[in-house]
């Protein structure tokens, strides 16, 4: 199992929502790869920091720090400005997140390389990236494809797994196990928040 595939299931499995033979399959990889231990032990001291914590408090002069920094005008306040004396809390925190998503989108900068991986790879065509199960053709086992898309139109024996891609499925294909797309942008990204409320929380 890949990494990325890893990372995957541990949010699942940290959801409850991974089956018993993946939980095996991501023990084994955990008990060979130390970084997605270190990341799966992160991510539950967060989930536990996160179920203790209290509901942050309001800091007294945040209305006041906040309309420092609005612009000076003689005109009568703007609905805006209102709404922003009268939720001063929430105001904050949409600035807050609008910076931290800036900052990730602006940090993301992923390899955009095809990435295939499988125990039967001979029996599938690689055409750009377009990865074909042909019809009347039997795939033996999981199929995992990073930044491309599957098309099957015959058997796949075993589960499918598209990250950043898509799937299509003709009415001649069949597939044993399951089929996901993950978009891993969005994981990276709920990786980041968790990791900062982790760091957050080694800092108390």
């Amino acid at each position: 199992m890949k990494c990325n595939v890893a990372v995957a299931y541990i949010h699942e499995y940290l959801d409850g929502d991974l089956p018993r033979g993946q939980v095996d399959d991501l023990q084994k990889h955990l008990a060979h790869c130390s970084s997605c231990e270190t990341r799966l032990s992160q991510l539950e001291r967060v989930d536990a920091f996160a179920r203790a914590m209290p509901a942050p408090a309001t800091p007294p002069n945040m209305a006041e720090q906040i309309m420092k920094s609005l612009p000076k005008s003689r005109r009568s306040p703007s609905t805006w400005t209102k709404w922003v004396r009268r939720h001063p809390a929430a105001s904050a925190a949409a600035m807050f997140l609008v910076v931290m998503l800036s900052s990730f989108v602006a940090m993301w900068n992923q390899d955009q390389k095809l990435s295939i991986s499988g125990p039967d790879l001979e029996h599938v065509i690689i055409e750009g990236h377009t990865v074909t199960v042909p019809e009347g053709q039997k795939v033996t086992g999981d199929l995992t494809i990073v930044n491309g898309s599957a098309r099957v139109l015959g058997d796949l024996q075993g589960d499918l797994t598209v990250i950043d891609g898509n799937v299509t499925l003709a009415s001649t294909a069949h597939i044993a196990g399951q089929v996901k797309e993950i978009d891993r942008a969005v994981d990276w990204l709920w990786y980041k928040v968790t990791s900062w409320f982790g760091t957050l929380a080694y800092g108390q």
